[in-house]
C-alpha cells in the first residue's frame, strides 16, 4: 500500500464492526501516529458479548454445576430441588451488562479510538459512508462477523422461530423447545442449557451431532443428552414448520410424524456478514479471500478479519487474526517491514493447522487441529491413539463414573501431533496443551518428558503417550 502519509484522509484506519475482533484490530493498530475510528450499528462488544459466547456459557454453567455435584457422594445429597431459572437468567443478564454497552464505549474512548454509531458501507477505495456522512481512511478493516442461515423448509420463515439471539436473551424459559440443528455447537449447547432449566427439549439433526468432529464425540453427546431427558432425533427430515393459532410450533417430517413445542430454535449454521457492505463498489463480491495478514486479495487497503473472511468462525481465532492484522496495518502505515512469513508476528499461521474449539456441553468437547478423517483427506501418513479418560486417576477423583475419551492424531513421518480431541467433564482446559504441542511441533519423544501432575485429569497425556509407545514397539 502507499506508505506516504496523506493529509486528506479523516483517519488512518477505519474498522467496521466493534465486536471483539474489531476492537482488537483497532487496539493493535492505534498509536500516536495512527488515527483509528470504529463503526458499530448495534452494541459495542458485538455478538459474543451480548448474544453468543458470554450469555450462552452463563446459561450453561449452573446446570453443569448441578450435574457435577450429582456425581459426587456427599455433594449429591446436599443438592436438592431444581435450578432457580430466574436466578440463572439474572446471572446471564449480569454478564451482558443488561445489554448496555457503556463500559465498552468507555474502553474505546480510553484507548484513543473514535466511535461512530451507524451502519458502515464502503463507497470507494478507502471511503466509508455512515448515514449521510462519508469518511476516508488509508486502510479499512471489515470485522462484521457472521449471521445465521435459515434452511429452506416450507413455513419456517413465517413461523417466527428463535435464532440463537432469541435463545440466549430470552426473558422466560419455555415449557418445551424444538431445536433444529444438532450438527453445530450452538444447538447442542442450548439443548443442555434448556434441559437443565426444566424445558422439555427435542433436538433435531440431519446427521450425527457435531459431525465434523471425531465420530465418538457425537455418540457420547447423544447419550448424555438422552440421559438428561432430551429427545434426540438424528436423520429425521423436516418438511414443514407451522406456528399455530395457540402460539405453539409444529415440525412435520417426511414420514408424516409431527413434533410440537412452545418454541422452535433454528441453529443450522452461519455465513459471513458481507451483505450490504458495498463490496461491489470496489470490484469485490461477498466471498472474500485474504492472506495471513488479513489483507483482501486484489486490494492494498482493505482487510477482512474474523468470521467475515470465513476462515475460522470462532471468537478466539478472530481475535488472533485481529492481533496479526492490527500490527500489520500499523507497520504498513508507518512504512515498516511486515513480518508475514509463517509463524511471524504479522501472520495468522495457526488458522491453517491449530484451531482450538470447545463445546461447553456436558461432557465437554475440546479439540484442536485435524481429526482422523481430515488427516486422511490430507494424505498424511498418520497414526492415532485413544484412551478411556475414565481410567485416569484424576478423572476418577473428579467424578464418580467419569465418562470421557481422548484421541491424538500423529503425523508419523514427522513424529508430531497434528490433532487432538478430548471428551469429558471439565476437559476444556486440556486443549491448550495440545495446541502448544501442534504449534510448536514438539516431537513425541520430547513430549514424553512433559510430566503431568498427579492426580490430575491431565495425566491422560501420559496414558496416550504410553499407548503410542507400546503400539510402536
Amino acid at each position: 500500500m502507499d506508505t506516504a502519509a496523506p493529509t486528506s484522509t479523516d483517519y488512518d484506519l477505519i474498522v467496521i464492526g466493534a465486536g471483539p475482533v474489531g476492537e482488537n484490530v483497532a487496539d493493535y493498530a492505534v498509536g500516536p501516529n495512527v488515527r483509528v475510528a470504529i463503526i458499530e450499528a448495534e452494541l459495542v462488544g458485538g455478538e459474543c458479548s451480548y448474544w453468543a459466547c458470554m450469555p450462552s456459557k452463563a446459561l450453561l454453567r449452573s446446570g453443569h454445576a448441578i450435574r457435577a455435584a450429582g456425581r459426587l457422594p456427599g455433594a449429591r445429597e446436599a443438592v436438592t430441588g431444581d435450578l432457580d431459572a430466574a436466578a440463572v437468567l439474572a446471572r446471564r443478564d449480569a454478564f451482558t451488562s443488561n445489554w448496555d454497552d457503556s463500559g465498552q464505549v468507555e474502553w474505546v474512548a480510553a484507548d484513543g479510538i473514535d466511535l461512530i454509531r451507524g451502519f458502515g458501507e464502503i463507497v470507494g477505495d478507502g471511503r466509508v459512508r455512515v448515514g449521510d456522512r462519508t469518511f476516508s481512511a488509508r486502510a479499512v478493516a471489515l470485522a462484521t462477523g457472521s449471521v445465521p442461515t435459515l434452511p429452506d423448509i416450507p413455513g419456517l420463515a413465517e413461523a417466527r422461530a428463535w435464532g440463537t439471539r432469541e435463545a440466549t436473551s430470552t426473558e422466560e424459559v419455555p415449557q418445551s423447545l424444538i431445536i433444529l440443528g444438532g450438527g453445530g455447537v450452538a444447538g447442542t449447547e442450548m439443548a443442555f442449557a434448556f434441559a437443565a432449566l426444566g424445558t422439555s427439549v427435542t433436538l433435531l439433526s440431519r446427521g450425527a451431532l457435531l459431525g465434523r468432529e471425531e465420530p465418538f464425540v457425537g455418540a457420547m453427546l447423544a447419550s448424555a443428552l438422552a440421559a438428561e431427558g432430551v429427545d434426540v432425533r438424528i436423520g429425521d427430515d423436516p418438511v414443514r414448520v407451522d406456528r399455530g393459532a395457540d402460539g405453539n410450533v409444529s415440525v412435520e417430517f417426511a414420514g408424516g410424524a409431527t413434533v410440537r413445542a412452545a418454541e422452535l430454535l433454528v441453529s443450522t449454521g452461519r455465513r459471513p456478514a458481507t451483505s450490504g457492505l458495498g463490496l461491489e463498489t470496489v470490484g469485490l463480491d461477498d466471498t472474500l479471500t485474504v492472506d495471513d495478514t488479513m489483507l483482501v486479495a486484489g486490494t492494498d487497503w482493505l482487510y477482512a478479519v474474523g468470521d467475515v473472511n470465513g476462515r475460522a468462525l470462532l471468537t478466539h481465532q478472530g481475535k488472533y487474526q485481529a492481533r496479526a492484522a492490527g500490527q500489520a496495518i500499523a507497520a504498513r502505515l508507518a512504512g515498516e517491514q511486515v513480518h508475514d512469513g509463517a509463524w511471524e508476528a504479522h501472520a495468522a499461521s495457526a488458522d491453517h493447522v491449530a484451531v482450538p474449539r470447545v463445546v461447553f456441553s456436558d461432557p465437554e468437547v475440546a479439540a484442536v487441529g485435524l481429526t482422523e478423517a481430515q488427516a486422511r483427506e490430507a494424505d498424511l501418513e498418520f497414526r492415532t491413539v485413544e484412551y478411556d479418560m475414565g481410567q485416569v486417576a484424576g478423572a476418577k477423583l473428579h467424578a464418580d463414573g467419569y465418562v470421557g475419551r481422548a484421541k491424538l492424531v500423529i503425523d508419523h513421518t514427522r513424529g508430531v501431533i497434528v490433532g487432538a480431541t478430548f471428551v469429558g467433564q471439565d476437559v476444556a482446559d486440556l486443549v491448550h496443551a495440545a495446541t502448544i504441542a501442534i504449534v510448536g511441533e514438539v516431537p513425541m519423544e520430547r513430549l514424553w518428558h512433559a510430566v503431568p501432575a498427579y492426580p490430575t485429569i491431565s495425566e491422560v497425556w501420559l496414558r496416550l503417550l504410553e499407548t503410542y509407545r507400546s503400539e510402536a514397539a
